[in-house]
């Protein structure tokens, strides 16, 4: 055995393990965020120790239970929240962050949420990790799949600021034991931490700490500095204002800004911004960019991109500015905070924005008013590219590294008995928007594939993915064979697996 793995059952006392009789059960088993999945697993395990997730992994293999992990209930799909799971390890309770100093990395427990990352990382050192932008995510769930935000663009990936994987893994034998994994090249479980830079959660043990550390460390921090300020400017379009054809030119004009802007290195790579495009009646187009408010062409790169595309929309909106403190801006609730509706998300990464034909059938599927009439259903682009694609597609997991921007798409409903439309004016929209490759971000044919943190499991299903793309093409393009090879050493029965995971060899 390795001297950095540890096996079952080990000096542990017994995890907490709540059952559909425990009082807490109710509490803990609606914790997923999306109500089209309700789950009844027969027990939820809530460890507090790396070893006492060992127990519960040994104890589920023992006894050929299916389990799977949470941290902080975000799914998109029915990964976690699914019938056929016997047992979820629940892991909000391990949510320490701190500096390890026998590493010499920042130690962040799956649990912790991105927002409790934040702060406590620049609050201690004044660092951060360029992750996701609502800071009520658990990092547990959203880093294996790459990770990324506000400041990736500036700083990359999470995972490109992962120096390691604390992981519980079941061998072939069955035996659950504890495992280190770190990218020292010559650590012999370094494809473990390799298949955690994007290969998507749950699918080959679970983490119980994420190790933080810079590459290039030496000399400049262990971790990127935390802007002290952001600026944000915003502008705002009504539909009344817009027309299809200044539509098209607005949506054009800023994703070209992002082809021309998405380098590693270039100015506007320093600039994080998004386009929201909601169906009419359900409020503004709204672009919003954000900067650090140190640099001092902060103003004037935010202002170029504002007057860019309403130059091409022939429309000049009010646009509002604001400025706070680190924290301040980053730690904003998302607006659904809290609630649990019915929702349907799809994604995709563009290596380019979309043809003239396909905004129009954006803007005609976003206005239509004689069917589907639903304004809380909407279109995002979010900025991609600069110091993401400065990393190549096989030394991460993550293989989206030559995007310029993400495409999301979304629609929120409370009644399951409208299910069927919601669900059909989402698929709809986002198979016109890919006419061209199958209905699908094809790599193949022009787009750059899917992000497995949006999980979208219409993609394993043919009846949905007509296009002759493999769901795992679209998630890892080129790096799925060796996330196979990883999977098939490190989980040869598949104890950890959904929907979206990678499989063994063979599989």
């Amino acid at each position: 055995m390795d001297d950095n793995t540890r096996t079952a059952p080990g000096p542990w006392p017994e995890p907490v393990t709540v059952d559909k009789a425990d009082p807490r059960y109710p509490d803990l088993v609606g914790r997923g965020v999306n109500a089209r999945f309700p789950a009844a697993p027969a027990a939820i395990g809530l460890p507090a120790t790396a070893g006492q997730v060992v127990r519960l992994v040994q104890d589920a293999v023992d006894t050929g239970r299916r389990l799977a992990v949470r941290s902080g209930g975000h799914c998109f799909e029915s990964l976690v929240d699914h019938p056929e799971v016997d047992v979820v390890i629940d892991l909000s309770e391990m949510k320490a962050v701190g500096f390890d100093p026998e590493t010499r990395a920042f130690a962040v427990e799956p649990g912790a949420s991105l927002g409790a990352l934040y702060r406590t990382l620049f609050l201690g050192w004044g660092v951060t990790v360029p992750a996701g932008r609502c800071p009520e995510i658990g990092v547990g769930g959203h880093v294996p799949g790459g990770g990324g935000g506000a400041l990736s663009r500036r700083y990359g990936l999470s995972v490109d600021h992962l120096y390691g994987v604390q992981v519980v893994v079941a061998d072939g034998s069955g035996r659950a034991r504890l495992v280190t994994a770190t990218r020292e090249p010559g650590d012999p479980n370094r494809d473990l931490w390799w298949a955690h830079t994007g290969g998507g959660a749950g699918a080959f043990g679970i983490v119980t700490r994420y190790l933080f550390r810079s590459e290039e460390a030496e000399g400049r921090g262990l971790l990127p500095p935390a802007p002290a300020a952001v600026t944000k400017k915003t502008a705002r379009w009504s539909w009344d204002d817009l027309d299809e054809t200044r539509f098209v030119a607005l949506v054009r004009a800023f994703g070209r800004w992002h082809e021309r802007n998405s380098a590693p290195g270039d100015p506007g790579a320093q600039l994080d911004n998004s386009l929201t495009l909601p169906r009419a009646g359900g409020g503004e187009i709204t672009l919003e960019t954000a900067v650090d408010a140190g640099r001092p062409d902060a103003a004037e790169q935010a202002d170029a991109l504002i007057a860019e595309v309403c130059r091409a929309a022939g429309t000049t909106p009010e646009v509002a500015a604001d400025t706070r403190p680190f924290l301040a801006a980053t730690l904003v609730p998302d607006e659904f905070a809290g609630v649990k509706g019915r929702f349907k998300s799809k994604a995709a990464f563009l290596r380019a924005c979309w043809d003239e034909d396909a905004v129009a059938r954006l803007y005609r599927r976003l206005t239509d008013r004689s069917g589907y009439q639903h304004p809380a259903a909407a279109f995002y682009l979010l900025s991609h590219g600069g110091a993401i694609n400065a990393v190549g597609e096989g030394e991460t997991a993550m293989a989206h590294r030559d995007a310029v921007l993400k495409a999301y798409g979304s629609v929120f409903w409370w009644d399951e008995r409208e299910d069927d439309v919601h669900l059909g004016w989402i698929r709809e929209t986002y198979h016109e928007l890919f006419a061209d490759a199958g209905g699908v971000p094809d790599p193949g044919r022009g787009y750059g594939g899917a992000f497995v943190n949006y999980a979208d499991a219409d993609f394993t299903d043919p009846e949905l993915n007509r296009s002759g793309v493999p769901w795992h093409r679209l998630y890892f393009r080129g790096n799925y064979a060796r996330l196979q090879e990883v999977k098939g050493r490190w989980d040869p029965r598949e104890v950890f697996r959904h929907a979206l995971s990678v499989r063994p060899p063979g599989v």
